[in-house]
């Protein structure tokens, strides 16, 4: 790789050290025009380029040329500021996107569990806000099913017969069912329902030990478990009542470029979110 491929650059004293095609992902803007020396305002001082801006802003740009994505960390709250220093630089693409600051910001989540036992079965619902969100762990929460005889809803030992994965029922798009345990069929012979949670591989049939994993993968997935409560005396129902902040998908730019042309770009979202 030639050195004229590489430029660095030194913005408020943080060092960069980026491709210029990088740079020159918009010709229009003021860091391609630096590389052509038609901005005397950039100097070149022992071979880096002197700007005087907010390094740690500019970080933030140089990710979105490398990616033509907005990405920003769920505390980040300086939108003006790094738009402002995104119109110094002529991104106006990149100005754009960070006008839609409402797409940009991070949303609270909210999650319940909904947990009862009722002689051999535990019973689970899982409402959610975020109807991605659930889908996504209804993905990962598999049922299954068999015949077993003359053993309690505890035990360890799965039904010699193989197993029969079920649908897990969705009520709506924002929450799922299941069930796990034992239910008498005919004579000796009981119906056991395992659950399996991705991507502990374990199969459990005691309601209790579901609920566990369920609890730890919620914690795991960065929700914060801020209150328990008894929705129904009567039939013994609990509430787990689970919060996060979720960082929204991200903005992308797609740029439209033919020879001789400066780019068109336009902005969109790099992935459909339902449930909103």
């Amino acid at each position: 790789m030639s050195s004229r491929e590489v430029v660095v650059l030194s913005v408020g004293g943080v060092r960069f050290v980026t491709r210029a095609s990088t740079l020159q992902q918009f010709p229009e803007s003021r860091l391609a025009r630096m590389l052509s020396e038609e901005d005397r305002e950039f100097k070149l001082v022992n071979g880096e380029f002197f700007v005087d801006r907010d390094g740690t802003l500019f970080s933030y740009i140089m990710d979105f040329l490398r990616t033509l994505q907005v990405s920003l960390p769920t505390d980040f709250s300086d939108y003006q500021r790094l738009r402002r220093e995104a119109e110094f630089y002529g991104l106006y693409p990149l100005a754009d996107l960070l006008s839609q600051e409402h797409l940009l910001r991070p949303r609270l989540e909210i999650l319940e569990v909904h947990f009862s036992l009722q002689e051999m079965q535990a019973f689970f619902r899982i409402i959610g806000s975020c109807s991605t969100t659930v889908g996504t762990l209804a993905e990962r929460i598999t049922v299954f099913t068999g015949q077993q005889s003359g053993q309690s809803w505890d035990s360890p030992f799965p039904s010699q017969k193989p197993l029969v994965p079920l649908p897990l029922e969705r009520p709506s798009h924002h929450d799922v069912a299941f069930r796990c345990g034992t239910d008498y069929s005919a004579g000796d012979q009981f119906v056991a329902r395992y659950v399996s949670i991705k991507p502990d591989n374990r199969k459990l049939i005691n309601g209790t030990n579901v609920l566990g994993l369920l609890l730890d993968t919620l914690l795991k997935d960065g929700f914060r478990l801020i209150s328990t409560r008894t929705v129904s005396s009567e039939e013994k129902v609990e509430c787990y009542s689970f919060e996060r902040m979720r960082r929204p998908a991200g903005l992308t730019v797609t740029v439209n470029q033919t020879p001789g042309s400066s780019g068109v770009a336009q902005a969109k979202r790099s992935q459909v979110q339902k449930g909103k």
